[in-house]
């Protein structure tokens, strides 16, 4: 029996629309030859698309209020050693991920943990190589196989807050063997494609290119930022990324999102 291939995204709170859980799974449709499972984790009862497979994030003994610090760390909910009875090869895609392509490559690419490098070249003005920081935004493994980052969170959770920034950090540290998506698979909306300072105030975020699969929006600003109508301003100074961005609009609207 050939392993299931599953593309696995995570919902809770309300930072992020429905849309963004719809368009995801409208992208990777598009993105995908094979055959795919796609599950969202979730809280909440948003109204999803039909064929995606709504089930619950697992409890992992979290306060309701470590639900919203910083951390994300309900990520972790992924290593349970039974998640719904899933079994096969998980590619995770974070919501604010914008998917142009080739995903049947990312799920054959690399055995154990393989992860998008957010280290020095993943920050603008950074070179690239410098330093390797593994990175959630968007990451492979074979489910139920990494459940001892989960059993080393409940070893010493008070321990992994304080000494790890964030659930990606801790999760790198103790994954099976770590491997990185190649180069000019993943890259950073802020780093590639936004104009540089003064720069972005007149001109457009460069288009993303061809070989490119993934366009990661870490942090702000969010996707939806870029195409909202009447949008002036969509970036923290001293960025001023101004006006609605075509093509992240076009991909919005074209995989089934709301603009209001």
């Amino acid at each position: 029996m050939v392993d299931e291939r599953i593309i696995i995204c995570m919902k809770w709170g309300s930072l992020y629309s429905v849309d963004y859980v719809n368009v995801l799974y409208s992208a990777c449709q598009k993105a995908m030859k094979g055959d795919f499972r796609f599950v969202c984790l979730t809280d909440t009862d948003d109204d999803l698309s039909a064929g995606i497979e709504r089930l619950d994030i697992p409890e992992i003994g979290l306060s309701s209020e470590e639900w919203y610090t910083k951390g994300v760390w309900p990520k972790l909910a992924l290593y349970v050693k039974n998640l719904h009875s899933l079994k096969g090869r998980c590619l995770f895609v974070d919501l604010d991920m914008v998917v142009l392509g080739g995903l049947d490559e990312m799920f054959d690419y690399g055995s154990g943990f393989v992860c998008t490098d957010m280290g020095d070249g993943w920050r603008p003005g950074g070179r690239l190589g410098a330093t390797k920081e593994p990175g959630t935004c968007i990451f492979s493994f074979d489910i139920g196989k990494e459940s001892q980052i989960l059993e080393a969170f409940h070893k010493d959770k008070a321990g992994a807050k304080r000494n790890f920034i964030n659930e990606q950090d801790f999760a790198g540290a103790y994954a099976n063997g770590v491997d990185f998506w190649p180069e000019g698979w993943v890259l950073s909306f802020k780093r590639h494609l936004r104009q540089p300072i003064g720069k972005d105030l007149f001109f457009s975020p460069k288009a993303p290119p061809a070989n490119a699969k993934i366009i990661a929006f870490h942090g702000d600003p969010r996707p939806y930022n870029l195409i909202q109508r009447n949008t002036v301003f969509w970036d923290n100074l001293p960025h001023l990324g101004n006006g609605q961005v075509k093509w992240m609009h076009d991909y919005w609207v074209s995989n089934g999102g709301r603009v209001f």
